[in-house]
């Protein structure tokens, strides 16, 4: 292992513990910022995800968002690949899918404009760590080689982390919303 995997490892390791304990909270109305911010968006294709272990509630803001346009979630196509989006709809049939998350029974891919992003820690200059399979930085690449895409990073106050082992390859959130602001970020 490298000294830069090691690092990683250690900060991703650190951020599960802090965000564990902001799960186990409880927060009511952790996503309200989230909601704010996507209603300026209605009817812009948008991805956000469904919630595995001790990740942040997105689903509220999602089925605000269905209303007004196409929302999906990701879905993992294999080890190295970006991954495509499926939309999702509040009621909508689930199956499981890769790494425990939920995706729709049925695929119907379209590609976002905005992803709401899931996080394992975030620093305020818009750094992401995230699970170390770089599905969101292949996938963010990709969707920004063809237009402007949004990425909005969602998370707990306190998965926030000083300093970040981030490499080249690690594309740059444009905003972080947590249970109590919203950070965004002049790439």
């Amino acid at each position: 292992m490298s000294d830069l995997t090691e690092i990683k490892s250690a900060a991703r390791k650190a951020a599960f513990a802090r965000r564990k304990t902001a799960f186990d909270l409880n927060i009511p109305g952790a996503a309200g910022h989230l909601s704010e911010v996507i209603a300026g968006y209605r009817g812009v294709p948008l991805s956000g995800f469904v919630p595995i272990r001790t990740e942040i509630e997105p689903l509220p803001a999602m089925a605000e968002a269905a209303a007004h346009g196409p929302v999906g979630v990701p879905v993992i196509q294999g080890k190295g690949m970006p991954l495509k989006f499926s939309r999702w709809q509040p009621e909508g049939e689930m199956r499981d899918g890769p790494f425990g998350a939920k995706v729709p029974l049925v695929d119907d891919y379209f590609e976002p404009e905005i992803l709401i992003v899931p996080l394992v820690a975030f620093d305020v200059q818009g750094g992401r760590l995230g699970y170390g399979g770089g599905f969101y930085d292949r996938t963010l690449e990709l969707l920004r080689s063809k237009r402007p895409t949004l990425a909005i990073g969602f998370a707990f106050d306190a998965q926030e982390a000083e300093a970040l082992p981030l490499e080249a390859t690690d594309q740059p959130l444009d905003m972080v919303i947590t249970e109590s602001r919203i950070l965004q970020f002049g790439h």
